[in-house]
């Protein structure tokens, strides 16, 4: 399959998908979002890197040295995309507790789950599962001013040709399919 369609996360969490370190994310929509909502584009997208918001007290221990902190606007002259992903399942909450249940499945700190769950309160929290996958050899794209802003998704000017192979894949199927079904019976209870 060929793929274009960019899905644009912290740098640190884009790491951590395609290491198999987590499959979740929590979204709401960027600013410049149709009509400010989150929205699933695509359902196989290539993971881009993004440096600008990233904050390292936002993060659980463990991933708060990975982050460098950046200048706002700054961005890298290139991006290096290491990995797509499947976006198997999308859950929509506005449960606080289920949230904060979720705390095991990605690597952010309570509070920012608890600021994107509040963040336009009459929307729901999307929680995304990914199944990642490395591509063969890392992609290396200039940047674009296109590129950035306050948007989920993004159009690269180049596409690639993916394949979700077993051997590429950053969680085993049989670890991925307990992880959404432990991600299901949180979402569910």
């Amino acid at each position: 399959m060929i793929i274009s369609t960019a899905l644009k996360e912290w740098a640190v969490a884009v790491e951590a998908l395609s290491q198999g370190e987590s499959c979740l994310l929590l979204r709401k929509g960027g600013i410049k979002e149709s009509q400010g909502r989150f929205h699933a584009q695509a359902s196989q997208v290539l993971l881009f890197p993004t440096f600008e918001h990233q904050k390292v007290e936002l993060l659980k221990p463990d991933y708060q040295d990975r982050v460098q902190p950046v200048t706002s606007g700054w961005h890298p002259p290139s991006i290096t995309i290491k990995a797509w992903a499947d976006i198997t399942h999308i859950f929509l909450t506005y449960d606080a507790e289920k949230v904060a249940a979720l705390s095991a499945f990605h690597i952010w700190q309570p509070q920012l789950a608890e600021e994107r769950l509040k963040w336009k309160a009459k929307q729901p929290l999307c929680v995304l599962l990914l199944r990642a996958y490395r591509l063969p050899e890392p992609m290396v794209i200039p940047w674009e001013s296109a590129y950035g802003g306050c948007r989920s998704w993004i159009e690269l000017a180049d596409s690639v040709s993916v394949e979700a192979r077993p051997e590429r894949a950053a969680i085993r199927e049989e670890a991925y399919q307990s992880q959404v079904a432990a991600i299901q019976k949180v979402l569910s209870a």
